[in-house]
């Protein structure tokens, strides 16, 4: 159970298993009924052992002798080889989980409360944007006499069109893809479990029109829209598209078109308020709650 819980095969650190089998569950029950999202679960899994295991190695003897020294000394040690929104995110994740344990009665306390973590302010978003010509010439640049270049400019063009996150588009599966009132529609799953139904720019119809035709998805309406390719058949296999190497498409397609600019999964989202879409729009389409803290992604 824990391979499928914890990413890597990790099992609960020394001082949850010592502490015993409701401290044991109670962990793992942290991971699976807390935490929704598989990225910040694996971001969170990770913190907390990196900082449970230092824990024990600094003479820590149970998980309910921590102290907010110890997460205030860890936390700034992280600081000195992480940057400061990585620091915060490991912060949150050790006091969401004592937290989880407090409720729990498995600990007394919570150490992690008063603990401050790095400031941090941005005005200027770090990703950087393409322009409406790149693109497009991004879009126009993919060969698409085969499937893989279908797939590719189907996805790009989701993230363009749709401001889909990268993940929320490899978890569709091609009944997402469906006709209301005479347009397509595409549904996403987003963070928080948050589903989001919208008509597709004309572009993005014709891109996933083409996808689904040519290659014959249409007929597998329960199936996954974006695979891998098939080793040695340059056809669609059965498996996902995984994260990673769909980032690695992104960056392989820029640099084949002559795009300069340092792209990855987030740079197409950045591209719809310019292509089709007011800031408005942009965040109901994101999924984004906070216009305060997102509206870097959406300023011209």
């Amino acid at each position: 159970m824990n391979q499928l819980i914890i990413p890597g095969g990790m099992t609960p650190p020394a001082l949850v298993i010592a502490a015993g089998e409701r401290a044991r569950i109670r962990f793992l029950e942290f991971f699976t009924a807390a935490i929704r999202n598989s990225h910040t679960r694996r971001a969170y899994a990770r913190a907390a052992s990196n900082f449970l295991t230092w824990c024990a190695d600094a003479g820590v003897m149970s998980i309910d002798a921590v102290q907010p020294l110890h997460v205030a000394t860890w936390i700034e040690m992280q600081t000195q080889t992480s940057s400061a929104p990585t620091v915060k995110q490991q912060l949150a994740a050790i006091r969401h989980l004592f937290d989880w344990l407090v409720t729990g009665q498995v600990v007394p306390h919570n150490p992690a409360a008063s603990v401050r973590g790095p400031s941090h302010t941005t005005k200027k978003g770090k990703t950087p944007a393409l322009d409406a010509t790149e693109a497009r010439h991004l879009l126009d640049s993919i060969d698409v006499t085969t499937p893989i270049g279908l797939r590719d400019r189907a996805l790009i063009a989701l993230m363009v069109f749709s401001f889909a996150r990268v993940g929320a588009a490899l978890a569709m599966r091609v009944d997402d893809v469906y006709v209301q009132q005479r347009r397509l529609w595409v549904r996403l799953r987003e963070k928080g479990g948050k589903e989001h139904e919208m008509p597709c720019h004309h572009t993005l119809e014709t891109y996933l029109h083409e996808y689904l035709e040519q290659t014959g998805l249409r007929d597998e309406p329960k199936s996954l829209l974006f695979r891998t390719i098939a080793r040695g058949t340059a056809q669609l296999s059965a498996r996902a598209l995984p994260q990673a190497n769909a980032y690695a498409m992104v960056r392989r397609r820029a640099l084949a078109a002559g795009i300069a600019t340092a792209i990855g999964n987030h740079v197409p989202r950045d591209r719809y308020h310019r292509l089709s879409g007011k800031r408005r729009h942009a965040r109901e389409r994101r999924g984004d709650g906070q216009p305060r803290i997102n509206a870097h992604h959406a300023a011209v």
